[in-house]
């Protein structure tokens, strides 16, 4: 691979995940199939559902009783009452609603429909999984496992698939990162005419989130991790919520 060159690969043979399960120690496998292993600088991306999975994020929707609130939002989006009151738990503000949609500010300071909650590839017809309680957390703790495994210094990303506004379709976004940055600001580096940028801020996480999420695919692909080498920007540790814009800076709220 020549320098310029990023490479993504999906990891085949990835077991269903259960609670408890050692996501570092799967990832090694992975590789292990591939007859490749981890190097220095690479990053490992993770589908937001088995960083779930693995910390025990399922909820059965028959344990859950829905509050009044729940109830009344549920009639104005035809939605199943006890899905809106896990929606409503994970939220702290409700943006917009209507009949199929329901866009919350979820408590982690994610803009999104149905507070991330999914059924998708989910065992079990009345379960569904939240996303996880940290997600940066996450993403340092299989960092360091990593680490403490092979000896070298990986990135982690965890990434989901977001609704965006302004334009139809899901696309992949980080959630969770460590061991790369997540907003690259590029003001006063030089552009190709030698003058400075002046408000160029990458969101690289969001970017190698969406092109890592072609390679997962969306269906019964079963490769929710991908390994990706040659990244072209500088390391340094950054957090998924660098990415979150202040509510202040927000002219749409």
């Amino acid at each position: 691979m020549t320098s310029g060159d990023l490479l993504l690969r999906p990891l085949r043979g990835i077991p269903p995940i259960a609670t408890g399960d050692d996501l570092a120690d799967i990832a090694l496998a992975g590789l292990g199939r591939s007859d490749d292993r981890l190097r220095d600088g690479d990053v490992l991306i993770f589908a937001q559902k088995i960083v779930s999975k693995s910390e025990g994020r399922a909820v059965d929707l028959a344990s859950v009783v829905p509050s009044a609130d729940a109830l009344r939002l549920a009639s104005e989006t035809e939605k199943d009452p006890r899905l809106v009151e896990l929606i409503l738990r994970e939220s702290s503000e409700v943006l917009r609603c209507r009949p199929g949609v329901l866009i919350v500010v979820h408590k982690l300071g994610f803009i999104l429909a149905n507070a991330g909650i999914d059924r998708s590839n989910v065992e079990g017809s009345d379960r569904v999984l939240l996303l996880p309680v940290d997600p940066d957390g996450s993403a340092a703790r299989i960092r360091a496992k990593l680490k403490t495994k092979t000896g070298l210094d990986a990135a982690v990303l965890i990434i989901d698939s977001f609704g965006r506004p302004w334009r139809l379709g899901t696309a992949g976004t980080a959630i969770g990162a460590s061991g790369m940055p997540a907003l690259l600001d590029l003001r006063g580096h030089p552009d190709m005419h030698g003058r400075p940028l002046e408000s160029t801020d990458v969101a690289v996480a969001d970017e190698l989130a969406a092109a890592a999420s072609l390679v997962m695919g969306q269906a019964n692909e079963r490769t929710p991790i991908v390994l990706s080498r040659g990244v072209p920007y500088a390391r340094r540790n950054g957090l998924a919520r660098d990415l979150l814009r202040p509510k202040e800076l927000d002219l749409f709220r």
